[in-house]
């Protein structure tokens, strides 16, 4: 199973698995196919967004972990 880090980017982590997307629009990341998906960090797009990076890549790693990935 692949392990999401905050240093990962929104791209990074859709190629892991297409359907952690509604996870990341949780936190505000809507912009799956801008250019900036594939540069920009979770970090970053967290703090850009006001919310806890740390929550998020929780939440996407107990995701995956339930899939069984």
């Amino acid at each position: 199973m692949a392990t999401v880090t905050k240093d990962m980017s929104i791209g990074q982590v859709l190629e892991i698995d297409r359907t952690t997307a509604p996870i990341m629009m949780e936190y505000g990341m809507h912009c799956m196919g801008c250019p900036f998906s594939q540069m920009e960090s979770l970090e970053m797009g967290c703090a850009a967004h006001g919310t806890d990076v740390d929550e998020l890549v929780n939440k996407l790693n107990d995701y995956l972990a339930s899939k069984g990935e």
